[in-house]
Formats: structure tokens, C-alpha cells, sequence
């Protein structure tokens, strides 16, 4: 086997790696990012709803309340992937050290570059799929 080929062969092992390890690992953490973000929409919304109710228009109360039991439920379930008690599950503790060894891995072989250019991929397949996704077909 030529050397580009193994380099080649390396690369996309690595690169799969990398993907399957790093969705694992996004599918605990967005839990986190999102439930932060949904918190300063629920700040948001409660505030533009206290001011119609100041108005006495239509307020939408039971829906900002959904909202809030879904930002709670998500917090929890993030939290219950995470976290036995207080310390890290070991699960999620092995799924950070195995990211953190396969991007030291696509260093050692790739260099930085290498590893910015994996990290690039990932990124533009997530968001091709977001952008990709249909809702409930």
C-alpha cells in the first residue's frame, strides 16, 4: 500500500472517530448550551408577557409556563446524563478523555491544521443536517 493511501486510510478513521465520538458527546452537552439559551428566551418572553398583561391584552401564560416545564425537564435529563450526584458519570468522564485522545491522535499524525480541518468538517455536517431536517414528516 502506497504511504498516501495509509495516510489516507488514517485520515478517515480518525475523521470517523472523531464524528461518532464528538455526537456522543454533543448529544450530553447540548443539553447544557441549549437549556441556557432557552433560559434567556424564557426571560424574554416573560418579560414582553408581563407587559401586555400591564396592557391588558391576550397574554399567553399557559404556553411561557410549557415552555418553563420543558427548559426544567431538559436541565434534568442533561444533568441525569452527566452527573451521579455530584461527580461526573464515569460514562461521560471516558467519552471526554476518548475526544480528548483521538483530537491529540489527529495532532500527532495531522498536525493542528489537521485537526482544525476536522473539526471544520464536523461543524458543516451539523449544520447541513439542522438545515437539512424536516419537522414530523
Amino acid at each position: 500500500m502506497q504511504r498516501r493511501d495509509r495516510k489516507n486510510l488514517q485520515f478517515r478513521y480518525l475523521l470517523w472517530l472523531y464524528k461518532t465520538t464528538k455526537e456522543e458527546f454533543d448529544r450530553i452537552e447540548r443539553k447544557f448550551t441549549q437549556v441556557a439559551i432557552d433560559r434567556k428566551l424564557l426571560r424574554s418572553m416573560a418579560g414582553q408577557e408581563d407587559a401586555l398583561r400591564l396592557k391588558g391584552e391576550m397574554t399567553s401564560g399557559k404556553f411561557i409556563k410549557d415552555f418553563e416545564d420543558y427548559i426544567d425537564k431538559k436541565e434534568k435529563e442533561g444533568v441525569k446524563l452527566k452527573f451521579e450526584g455530584k461527580r461526573l458519570k464515569p460514562e461521560y468522564y471516558h467519552l471526554s478523555l476518548k475526544l480528548e485522545a483521538i483530537e491529540k491522535a489527529i495532532v500527532e499524525e495531522f498536525g493542528r491544521r489537521g485537526l482544525r480541518g476536522i473539526k471544520t468538517l464536523y461543524e458543516h455536517e451539523m449544520r447541513r443536517r439542522i438545515i437539512e431536517a424536516r419537522e414530523h414528516q
